[in-house]
């Protein structure tokens, strides 16, 4: 399927928080609270330039949220939310948004891509060791329980 991924518009933000919504409302029963993505601030996230859309088919139907650490841990990108809207599944958008991850963080001159996910997330947290990111630590932080996972590319 032919897919763009261009920054995210202040117009965007209510098609994000419906795709975000969908995607994490499956994890709701697993978990004491609403997934983080879900109470993200995503206008802010769009104003700082760190909210990515990708559009299929004339709709958006996937996110990113990238967030640049040049100062950690000799500087990495980090994957702060990916989400596809699940009338897109199957049709490899998500693999196109990881690709896209880890070329942005080439083209901002990382060789690291830092993720995390709740440690409910069993199926996530298989996907990312299955495309080569490893296990560093888990964290709890502001109240959820969160596997980080990085890979050099």
């Amino acid at each position: 399927m032919n897919a763009t991924i261009r920054p995210a518009l202040p117009e965007d933000r209510s098609r994000i928080e419906a795709i975000v919504d969908a995607a994490y409302s499956p994890y709701l029963q697993r978990m004491n609270r609403k997934p983080a993505p879900m109470v993200d601030d995503y206008a802010r996230r769009i104003a700082d330039g760190q909210a990515l859309v990708l559009e299929a088919g004339g709709a958006v139907a996937g996110i990113l949220v990238l967030e640049a650490h040049p100062d950690d841990h000799d500087g990495f990108l980090l994957l702060d939310n990916i989400a596809v809207d699940p009338a897109f599944h199957g049709r490899g958008l998500g693999k196109r948004l990881m690709a896209f991850t880890e070329e942005e963080a080439r083209r901002q001159g990382y060789d690291t891509v830092v993720l995390y996910t709740n440690e409910v997330m069993v199926e996530n947290i298989a996907l990312y060791q299955r495309l080569g990111y490893v296990e560093t630590e888990r964290q709890q932080v502001g109240g959820y329980d969160r596997v980080y996972l990085r890979k050099k590319i």
